[in-house]
């Protein structure tokens, strides 16, 4: 493979899951660490992902207040204007982070008086913005790739609470490994806030359906709502449908 279609590669992948591993992309493209290195020094270097120990991260997952950099940003409005019409006056809402968690926080009408219960940094920030929606922070170790709290203290904490309902930010979904992502940390805390909500709503861009990670977080059988941009009527849905209660 040539650099600029390694290189290419690279982009779409992280745009698309948000973080990839150095050692993923060995495998996959068959190259040396060195070489890996270099690319994504390269792409770092022009501005265009954001090299952290083991991996990079997409620049728009990193710098979540530039939205011109978010991959498919018109998609997730639609994802997230779908995801808003679920939210009723009174309810405790749990979500997870991510930039279609963001658009989300962003579509929250102004009347709506609901309690949103997270640990992302970038999503409370979102949310304290809004005039009558009250916000509990999940406080404990903060990753600094997800920008997200992880730990021991934070899915204590998740497990005190009965939420009404679980927004899901997701890297990977696919009707044989389900949910799934490639943050260990990550990953406990959306285990801890699916078992803490009444019903779990995933949100996605279609481009992540049928593609998998190392690390499941629910299987497709605990999700209650799948949300992505498209039709629900769509074929490329129509595996789900067979498992999922409600897609939209």
């Amino acid at each position: 493979m040539l650099k600029r279609e390694r290189q290419q590669y690279i982009l779409h992948h992280i745009n698309l899951h948000n973080r990839i591993l150095s050692s993923d992309l060995c495998q996959v493209m068959d190259v040396s660490e060195d070489t890996i290195r270099r690319d994504l020094q390269e792409l770092a270097d022009e501005g265009k992902l954001v090299k952290v120990h083991g991996g990079a991260l997409s620049t728009s997952f990193h710098d979540f207040a530039q939205t011109s950099l978010v991959y498919s940003h018109d998609k997730k409005k639609i994802i997230a204007q779908k995801a808003a019409s679920y939210i009723q006056d009174g309810m405790f809402v749990l979500t997870t982070g991510g930039t279609t968690i963001l658009e989300l926080a962003r579509a929250l009408p102004h009347h709506l008086n609901a309690t949103f219960i997270t640990g992302s940094l970038p999503a409370a920030l979102e949310y304290i913005r809004h005039p009558k929606i009250e916000v509990i922070f999940i406080g404990d170790k903060i990753s600094k790739a997800s920008q997200i709290t992880v730990g021991g203290e934070a899915i204590s904490r998740i497990q005190q609470i009965k939420a009404d309902l679980c927004f899901l930010g997701i890297n990977a979904i696919d009707v044989e490994h389900g949910i799934t992502d490639n943050d260990w940390d990550v990953v406990q805390v959306k285990k801890a806030m699916t078992k803490a909500s009444k019903k779990v709503i995933a949100l996605t861009i279609a481009e992540k359906i049928n593609t998998v990670q190392k690390i499941e977080v629910i299987p497709i059988r605990d999700l209650d709502v799948l949300i992505t941009e498209l039709d629900p009527s769509d074929p490329l849905l129509e595996p789900y449908r067979k498992t999922v209660p409600e897609i939209k």
